[in-house]
């Protein structure tokens, strides 16, 4: 499959999308499965910035009730089982455990929010709610003894990079281009065209023509604006959230959900079979976002937050994996941090006879997909054209698994595949869907697959990522698409470090 071609000089596109998070890339894919042509430019990697940092979760914000966002929880909530349809390799059920702890919200209130919660969106699969008491329930059983109540609700986990990924790659083969390593430099407006000049990594320009423009660049969205000119009545306000990953912390499939004694909820979750993690924080950030990173204070936070339910509780030295990102939330004026609307808002500057801009400030992950139909909603009539939503009914590449069984299916593929280890084929059962076979294709011992760079890793799969799926770099495989790197030491990163920087160097053109 070839990917990031450079484009002709002067092409011109009906949307050019700036941002390859999950908000630009869902609406590239939607806008092409319209029939629009469409080219998006990412900076650095997909979902290389907020949209691999969340919780890892397709939810209806429970704790978003208290603060009237009612349409959003509907709208999030309907959308958790048409993702799950659509990518069951990495959507699925997860059950959250909500303990009633003394001095918290009390317990009639939260039966309340939860049978709310219940009801004011789409459930068709999902399971209800239910109480859990007594200290011999697995999920109780893991709190401190004081703790003998408590509420157990669904949502869905989700591999927040390999959404973004995958949508990517839907939007390719339906003929979008995906650039990634280009940034924009600047993009004028001339009457009913955008004249968009982007740069690669290489220091290689090119000017492009859109009829429309999508700012989508999340924490960058106003970076945007200035650069095209446009002045803009949405204040972006920047939300710092951290996360931290530690040795599995408990037995059992379920999650739980937390109270912090100042009004915050924390999630902890079990996390890629072996470990378990714990987010997140919410606080006003003001620093440059590609440098956001979790502060002591922050790790502190989640560690005390849960050791006041956990019997194992989490240390800071424990800690194998931390990250940060930063949400571009619209300013709602909001005094705290954690009650800044989540919702999504639109700046759409369409001067009649001109070609359009179309900023997004806000959103989150599991609400994605309807963004994008609302942003076309939008955009399509400035444009003069038509066109049905279709992305509800849609399976993303992969997702096509058998009554959305992804255990049964990697059990199938163990079966299949034999020679290689049953973790390394569930993990990328999970990863892939059904294209593992675009990686173990006619293979009958780990030898096809090539050389193993590091525990887990073969050539097979790291050409695949190169290949099909934009990996340019060590952290693009291990902390992205793989999750890897949580087992990865220093000379295992290098190995695959090493081995793009040569399969970068032969795909160059001056290396055919």
């Amino acid at each position: 499959m070839p990917i990031a071609v450079v484009p002709e000089s002067g092409e011109i596109y009906d949307l050019v999308v700036v941002g390859g998070g999950v908000n630009g890339v869902g609406i590239a894919r939607d806008a092409v499965g319209r029939g629009l042509s469409v080219l998006l430019v990412e900076r650095n990697d997909l979902a290389g910035a907020t949209s691999s940092a969340s919780s890892k979760l397709i939810h209806g914000g429970l704790r978003y009730l208290e603060h009237s966002e009612f349409r959003l929880v509907r709208e999030s909530l309907n959308e958790r089982e048409v993702l799950w349809a659509a990518a069951p390799h990495i959507v699925y059920p997860l059950r959250f455990v909500l303990p009633v702890r003394s001095g918290m919200r009390p317990a009639w209130m939260l039966r309340a929010g939860l049978f709310l919660y219940d009801h004011i969106g789409t459930r068709k699969f999902l399971k209800p709610t239910r109480t859990l008491r007594g200290t011999r329930n697995p999920a109780l059983s893991s709190l401190h003894e004081q703790i003998r109540v408590a509420f157990e609700y669904s949502d869905c986990s989700v591999d927040d990079a390999r959404l973004v990924v995958t949508n990517a790659i839907d939007a390719q083969e339906r003929g979008a281009r995906i650039l990634t390593g280009w940034v924009l430099v600047s993009a004028l407006r001339e009457s009913d065209l955008w004249r968009i000049d982007i740069e690669s990594g290489q220091g290689v320009r090119q000017r492009v023509c859109a009829r429309a423009l999508i700012n989508a660049a999340g924490p960058w969205v106003e970076t945007v604006l200035r650069q095209s000119g446009i002045s803009h009545h949405r204040t972006l306000r920047l939300i710092k959230g951290s996360h931290m990953v530690v040795p599995r912390l408990y037995e059992g499939a379920h999650a739980y959900t937390l109270q912090g004694g100042d009004g915050r909820v924390i999630f902890v979750i079990p996390y890629q079979d072996d470990f378990t993690l714990i987010g997140t924080t919410e606080e006003s950030y003001d620093g440059d976002p590609i440098e956001v990173a979790p502060s002591m204070n922050e790790l502190e936070y989640l560690c005390h937050t849960a050791a006041q339910y956990l019997r194992t509780s989490p240390k800071v030295e424990q800690v194998v994996w931390r990250y940060a990102g930063v949400r571009p939330l619209y300013d709602d004026g909001s005094i705290s941090a954690s009650t800044v609307t989540r919702d999504y808002v639109f700046d759409l500057d369409a001067p009649e006879k001109s070609a359009p801009i179309l900023s997004v400030f806000g959103g989150k992950l599991t609400t994605y997909r309807r963004l994008a139909e609302h942003a076309l909603a939008q955009l399509l009539p400035r444009l003069g054209r038509t066109g049905s939503s279709w992305t509800g009914a849609a399976t993303l590449p992969g997702g096509d698994l058998p009554g959305r069984d992804i255990e049964r299916f990697a059990t199938e593929q163990a079966a299949r595949y034999p020679f290689a280890s049953p973790s390394m084929i569930r993990r990328m059962c999970r990863a892939y869907g059904t294209r593992i076979e675009r990686i173990m294709a006619s293979a009958h011992s780990t030898a096809d697959l090539g050389g193993e760079v590091m525990p887990g890793l073969h050539e097979a799969e790291l050409q695949y990522l190169a290949d099909a799926e934009w990996a340019r770099t060590a952290d693009d495989v291990l902390w992205r698409r793989t999750k890897l790197g949580l087992y990865a030491g220093s000379a295992d990163t290098q190995r695959v470090e090493e081995w793009l920087g040569n399969a970068n160097r032969r795909k160059s053109p001056a290396n055919r």
